[in-house]
Parts: structure tokens; C-alpha cells; sequence
């Protein structure tokens, strides 16, 4: 006689939804048959095992225009350790896809202005997973996680009326005077990304210690050592994200949102008012212009500022409207 058991509808719904790059056994689905709120399953019909995929390391990758070989063993098990990261943090690698939807499009004409390589919006990623509000427990802020001293050495206004390490413009052009000062002294972009997460005195300090003119062939903490194979890692997933399992459809993308651009010069007394009076809320004026970060602006000394505030069409979701900035991460 077979043996019976239930569980909870909780515990079944979490295997239903596995990622699909897990593979079962050769064993047949499980039958299930709902009686009010418990699912019972035949034992026979459960899987011993549940096998998980891995990603073929590529033998070479090209990183801003520059062939990286990955076949040398230390290179190639750290490859691997980033690939996997990737492929099975399934909700955080699936929003940088659709996030960058939305932001892609400002990021990429911006590096292409200063000289940058396209491949560097690949660091952005990694440091915020494409996340502009982000910050970390060190105080790093934005799309390019930028440290309230850094930030403004690169001419971004930081105090506690205004941060533009959260604008997304602005941070990415203070991005990329950081990038070409740092280019223009290693003429190499991996060092110039390792030097980005751990400073470049300290890059240029070890590259001159351990005699090596390349940053991957440095002997660094592990977060360096593992930065700019987490660049090549987001690259590899960003150009084909079905070969990880993220099957994903254009209305699933975050969309570019339309908005009006009003210029200001002055001190606003009262954001909420004026918010109300663009036909907005202040929560709404606060997520697309996360730079503000109290409820007036001050701007004593008259400087000009851009507060987008969103089209009424722009304020909604319409799926038809939805274009996927790269053809390559949806699937229809």
C-alpha cells in the first residue's frame, strides 16, 4: 500500500516556483490532489534529488575592447564563483535587467560623451544593481555608489538638502571624470575598475609591490579580487539572460518614465505644495528626484536645479508602451 503524506501549500508553492535552471530527477511530476487547504502527494512521485545547472566558463572575455584570457586557473574558478552568483541570485540578477531598462538609456550616451567604454555601465551595476536610491552600510550612495568625500571632489553638491550622488545624470558624469583620471594614469580599464573599489593609491601602491602592471594579476582583498570578475560576470549575463534562466517578457522591463523638466533657481518652502500643484504627490516627486532629500529645497545661493515631474500618461502602466532597450533580455 503507498504511503501517504501532506504538507503545507506554503512549502509546495516554493517548489513550484524553483528557478527554471533547476533540474529534476527522472522521475515523474508529482500528482497532486487539493482537499480545502492541503496538498497531498503521492511519496513515490517526490524526486530523490534536485540537480542544479551550471554556466559554461567562456575560455577568453572581451572587456573594453581588450581580450581577457580566463583559462588560467585562478582566473577561470573566479569566473566561475561570479557566474554562479549571478545565475542563483535569482530576484536581484532579474531586477538589474529590468531596472536598466529605465536607465540604460541615460547612462550609455553619457559615457559615450566622456570617451568611456560602454562596458564600464557594467561597473554601475555591480556596484548598485541598478538601483539609484541604493546605499551601503559604509555610506556609499546611488548608481555608482559614490562616498559622500568622493563625490563631491567630483563636483556633485552633497549635505543634508541635497545629495546628487542620487542623481542620475549628475553621478554618472562625476563617474566618468573619476574614470578618465584614473585611465589616464593606468591605460588600463580593469585596473582603472579595481582602482574604483579599493582607491588608487592602494592599486597603485600593490601593482608597484607585487611587480605586475595589471590589476588581475594582483594578490588584493577578496572584495577586489572578485570586482572586476563581477563586471565581466554582469556583462556575460546582460548580453544573453536565457543562458542563466531569466526568461523574461518585455512587460516585465521597467519602462523609461516621460517626464517634464522644470528649472529652478530659487528656494522651494514647501515641496508638498508645490508637488501638488504639478499635479503630483511629494512621494511621487521624491522617487524621481531622489537627490532632494528634505521637504523644501534651500538653494541660498541660487544655483539651478532640474526637478523632473512625470507626464499623466507617464504616471501609469501601460504594457503596450513598454520597449526593451536591449532585444536580447526578453523573450518575446
Amino acid at each position: 500500500m503507498r504511503k501517504r503524506f501532506f504538507i503545507t501549500i506554503t512549502l509546495t508553492l516554493t517548489l513550484a516556483f524553483f528557478s527554471p535552471m533547476l533540474v529534476s530527477s527522472s522521475c515523474s511530476p508529482a500528482h497532486t490532489v487539493e482537499q480545502h487547504d492541503t496538498l497531498y502527494i503521492e511519496r513515490e512521485t517526490i524526486p530523490d534529488q534536485i540537480t542544479f545547472s551550471t554556466y559554461n566558463i567562456p575560455e577568453h572575455v572581451e572587456f573594453c575592447g581588450k581580450d581577457i584570457d580566463l583559462t588560467r586557473f585562478d582566473r577561470r574558478e573566479r569566473m566561475d564563483r561570479e557566474l554562479l552568483a549571478f545565475m542563483y541570485m535569482h530576484s536581484t540578477s532579474i531586477q538589474m535587467i529590468k531596472r536598466a531598462n529605465r536607465y540604460f538609456p541615460v547612462v550609455e550616451p553619457i559615457l559615450k560623451e566622456y570617451g568611456i567604454p560602454d562596458d564600464m555601465k557594467y561597473m554601475m551595476v555591480i556596484e548598485s544593481n541598478v538601483n539609484p536610491i541604493a546605499r551601503s552600510v559604509a555610506g556609499a550612495a546611488g548608481l555608482w555608489q559614490f562616498m559622500q568625500t568622493t563625490g563631491r571632489e567630483h563636483g556633485l553638491e552633497v549635505n543634508a538638502n541635497i545629495d546628487e550622488r542620487y542623481n542620475v545624470e549628475k553621478s554618472t558624469r562625476a563617474a566618468c571624470k573619476y574614470l578618465e583620471n584614473a585611465y589616464a594614469k593606468y591605460r588600463d580599464w580593469a585596473t582603472v575598475a579595481a582602482s574604483y573599489n579599493a582607491g588608487q593609491a592602494r592599486i597603485s601602491q600593490q601593482l608597484a609591490t607585487q611587480k605586475v602592471t595589471s590589476s588581475l594579476d594582483l594578490f588584493l582583498v577578496e572584495e577586489t579580487t572578485r570586482y572586476v570578475y563581477r563586471i565581466l560576470a554582469a556583462k556575460i549575463m546582460f548580453q544573453n539572460p536565457k543562458n542563466f534562466g531569466f526568461y523574461i517578457k518585455t512587460t516585465d522591463l521597467y519602462p523609461v518614465i516621460p517626464c517634464k523638466e522644470y528649472t529652478v533657481t530659487t528656494g522651494i518652502s514647501d515641496l508638498s505644495v508645490w508637488a501638488k500643484e504639478k499635479g503630483i504627490n511629494y512621494s511621487i516627486l521624491r522617487q524621481l528626484n531622489p537627490w532632494i532629500r528634505e521637504n523644501s529645497l534651500q538653494n541660498k545661493t541660487h544655483r539651478t536645479y532640474k526637478i523632473l515631474v512625470p507626464t499623466k500618461e507617464g504616471m501609469y502602466y501601460d504594457p503596450k508602451q513598454i520597449v526593451p532597450y536591449d532585444k536580447n533580455w526578453v523573450v518575446e
